[in-house]
Order: C-alpha cells, then structure tokens, then sequence
C-alpha cells in the first residue's frame, strides 16, 4: 500500500484539518472534529444536515456551503459517524426553522441519524435509495444509496436557500429520490488505509458489475467490456427500473470512484447520453467528476434523474460549495 498518511489513525483528523484550512472562507471545522458547517449560518433557514463514512470525498463536506448543505458528520472510513456528531451539528447549525437529514440507505447510517433525530427536536429526513444494481446488500436492508444523493442534496439545498419550509423540503427530496436511478461498475478495488490492502481482489481482465460505494459485491463478476456496452448494460437497467417515467428531460451525472481520469468519464458521459437520446430520454443538465467516490478504486457510476421545470430550477440555482460551484 502507498498512500499519503503519517498514522493510520490520524488521517481523517489531519484531512480534515487540512479540508477547513483550505475553505476557511466558506467552512468552520466542529468540536473534536465530529461535523463540518458552514462558517456563516443564515437565520430562519431550514439546515440542511448529511454524513457517513469518510473515503468518499468530496461527499459530504465537500458539499456544504452556499445552496447546499449547512453541516456534514464523517465517519470514520467507510464507517457511520455516531449519533452524538450528528447531535452535536445539529445544535450548532439549527436557526430555528428545523433541520432535515439526508442519510443514504446504509444501515449504521439510517440507525446513527435516526436515534440523533429521535434527541432533537423540529427533525425530519429523507432516505436516499437510488442504486438498482442490487435489492439488499453487506451494509443495507433494501437499495443503497448511492451518487444521486449528490442530486437531493444540491436541489433540497437550494430550495431552502429559498426559505422553503421543512415539510415542504422533506417532500422535495423524497421526489428528486423517486425520481433518481443509478448504477456503477469497478475496474479495480479501493484500499482502506486501516486494512493495508485492497478490499477485493479482482483480476486485470475483470469487471465488478453493479459495485457498491464501499467495494460490496454488485450483480456479477465479468470480463472487462467496451465502454458502451457497459454503458449499455448500466442505462438498460436504469431505464427498466424507472419504466414509464423514462421519457423527457433528465439529468445525466457519470461519477468517478476515485482512480479513474476524466479523459475517461467524458468517454463513458458520451456513451451514456448517446444510448439514453436514443430511448427517449433528453439531457437537459449533466454532471461529470469524480464526487461520490471510494478512495482510490477505478471505475464509475452512471446516475440518471428525471426532471420537472421545478427541479431543473432548483438544479441551476446559485451554489457555493467546495466541490460545487455555479451562478454566483
């Protein structure tokens, strides 16, 4: 293993230090490292509060700020940051208008936010869910959440810029949620520093099709195929899951893992938005990057999300974020 680290147990902290320090414009660093918030809170504002397991980067801290997210939890890597985190941002971001937990279908995830929830008042949440690859999986009951929580949060971030009210954000997630699908495929393994060496082993010809976030198992081990027919493959089941609703405008977001160029996700952009134009499907906004990652694992994901005018709006609004930023 080669990474960039002094400890094994120091690298969330030192990252995180190093994180603040470089958004020190936008960004405050919380107590004993347990959230991310943003340094300047707006009064009578719903907060916006999200988390997990580090290793994913830039998500979640990555997106606090301006239009977005008003406090991120991380965990450990590829664990649940606890319950008392959650709390503790909670109090520090709640300007009295209540706040709204967006928490990805992991079980530590949806049981630490849920039990921070139940010790605070005026919380509600939305349960991101959007991965078809797989029905339940190591760490879920029921679909994972996955890259299109990168979608709810940047559009139920900007509505409450606008000052919407908590209930009416609530169910504006939970719509831009039904209305996401997504899907991924790894080249090659991610390695947790703690573990010293890749959490799979897969070989140089192979493909993990439908790979989870963490490196969980997806629907098969396969050999290694063009990059349009996996994109191919990817949008079939993106498409089948979402049935009728698959006609009109969209946003397509490809979304690196961590160790894949962007030479090679505009390639794999391309492939998609050519297959989905040809089923119905227009794309009115896209996305490409590496934003929802698995530390250094090659390969990427393939995010579709079916919009109205009302979306799209809330999609182009201004955003001020450390990995996101437009219109301002």
């Amino acid at each position: 293993m080669k990474k960039f680290m002094n400890a094994v147990d120091t690298v969330l902290t030192e990252s995180l230090d190093g994180f603040v320090a470089a958004h020190a414009d936008i960004l405050a660093l919380g107590d004993e490292h347990k959230f991310v918030r943003r340094r300047t809170l707006r009064p009578g504002k719903v907060a916006l509060i999200s988390g997990g397991g580090s290793g994913h980067e830039p998500l979640h801290a990555g997106f606090v700020g301006h239009g977005m997210l008003d406090a991120a939890c991380p965990g450990q890597v590829f664990t649940s940051p606890t319950p008392d985190q959650m709390l503790a941002a909670t109090q520090a971001v709640d300007s009295g208008a209540g706040c709204l937990f967006i928490v990805k279908n992991y079980e530590g995830d949806v049981m630490n936010f849920d039990m921070a929830a139940e010790m605070s008042d005026g919380v509600l949440r939305v349960v991101t869910n959007d991965d078809v690859a797989v029905e339940n999986s190591s760490y879920t009951t029921g679909r994972r959440g996955v890259a299109g929580t990168l979608v709810v949060e940047k559009i139920v971030g900007a509505a409450a810029e606008h000052g919407l009210a908590l209930p009416v954000l609530k169910a504006l997630g939970e719509r831009v949620n039904a209305a996401t699908r997504s899907m991924g495929v790894a080249l090659t393994s991610g390695t947790v520093p703690a573990a010293g060496k890749p959490t799979f082993d897969i070989g140089d010809g192979e493909m993990e099709f439908g790979v989870g976030i963490h490196g969980e198992p997806g629907r098969r081990r396969d050999t290694l195929k063009s990059a349009d027919a996996i994109a191919e493959e990817i949008c079939a089941s993106i498409l089948g899951d979402l049935g009728d609703k698959a006609k009109g405008p969209a946003l397509l977001f490809v979304n690196g893992f961590g160790g894949t160029p962007l030479m090679e996700l505009y390639l794999m952009y391309n492939s998609a938005r050519r297959i989905l134009e040809k089923r119905g499907v227009t794309i009115v906004r896209s996305l490409v990057g590496s934003y929802v990652t698995s530390l250094d694992m090659a390969g990427c994901s393939i995010t579709l999300t079916m919009l109205d005018d009302e979306m799209t709006g809330w999609w182009d609004a201004p955003v001020h974020t450390a990995a996101l930023r437009w219109g301002m």
